[in-house]
């Protein structure tokens, strides 16, 4: 919904869901002309390691119609204040062919909705338009996009005649909120992203060597940055429903037993604090996967 108010048309691709499944009913009641949805099949077993995604994203990337395609994630939102900015920048940018695809920049929220990274290791700007060019597909687990000519439509893990897009930064932001759900939440969420990546049966066996995998603990937020911006108008409804800040730590150590995440180990706050006090906010070891147009004009 964040974005409808900019597009011509949204399609969905609805996978094979589970009978109480009501993606279906939740979709339609949206009351959008704009929409169109089509039906498939997951099959995670010729598409391991998370490849399913990009292939799904591939199959719903064929039914789009427009000369520019914006690509959002579920957990993902366009604060309104950008949609002006994003819309112009698809009509400037449209007879200019070098440009293959628009940068966005990222909010990646953790644990509620005031707090977010800014430490080393979580992705700063990724792809989210792309040129409708039957040469650019999605690419390993869906994050991303690249030029594969002549792709066979099954090794999504390629690097080898893959080619990073040209880019343009729009300098407009995506609101990440696939980590903010009660931890309960979380545990369910774990199981079924290792099923994409090795399957139900791996997943749960992965599971009964380490238990430990199914708790989750967000840690002290108070060591994350606080968002203090307006929040996106259509997520208003969903932080009216926020009620596990009980489960959450504000303050104190992390929880000394538990596996600590990948920001919280030594490494990856020495290079945090390096990038912040040291180098400015210039990050270093990061990996972008586009090549940055220079020289175009701002809009």
């Amino acid at each position: 919904m964040s974005i409808l108010p900019i597009v011509d048309e949204f399609v969905f691709l609805l996978g094979d869901c589970d009978p109480d499944d009501i993606t279906r009913q939740e979709i339609l009641s949206i009351g959008s002309d704009k929409i169109k949805i089509y039906d498939s099949v997951w099959d995670i077993h010729n598409f391991s390691q998370g490849t399913e995604i990009a292939h799904q994203t591939d199959m719903a990337k064929k039914y789009c119609s427009g000369d520019w395609l914006f690509y959002i994630q579920a957990d993902e939102v366009i604060h309104e204040k950008y949609l002006p900015k994003i819309k112009k920048c698809c009509e400037d940018y449209l007879d200019d062919t070098e440009v293959e695809g628009l940068l966005f920049n990222y909010l990646h929220f953790w644990g509620d909705f005031n707090h977010y990274h800014t430490s080393h290791g979580w992705y700063r700007k990724e792809i989210r338009i792309i040129r409708n060019n039957p040469d650019i597909h999605s690419w390993r687990d869906a994050q991303s996009f690249r030029r594969i000519p002549n792709f066979d439509g099954l090794h999504y893990l390629q690097k080898k005649n893959t080619y990073k897009l040209k880019v343009v930064d729009t300098d407009a932001y995506i609101y990440h909120y696939g980590w903010v759900r009660p931890p309960s939440f979380m545990k369910v969420r774990f199981r079924e992203f290792r099923s994409l990546f090795i399957g139900r049966e791996g997943a749960d066996k992965q599971i009964q060597e380490n238990p430990s995998l199914l708790t989750f603990d967000y840690g002290p937020l108070n060591r994350l940055a606080a968002f203090k911006d307006t929040p996106p108008k259509v997520m208003e409804k969903w932080i009216a429903k926020f009620n596990w800040q009980n489960e959450l730590q504000y303050s104190g150590k992390p929880d000394k037993h538990r596996m600590p995440h990948k920001h919280e180990s030594f490494r990856y706050r020495l290079v945090s604090f390096i990038e912040k006090y040291i180098l400015f906010g210039t990050p270093i070891w990061e990996f972008k996967n586009y090549i940055l147009l220079r020289g175009k004009k701002k809009i």
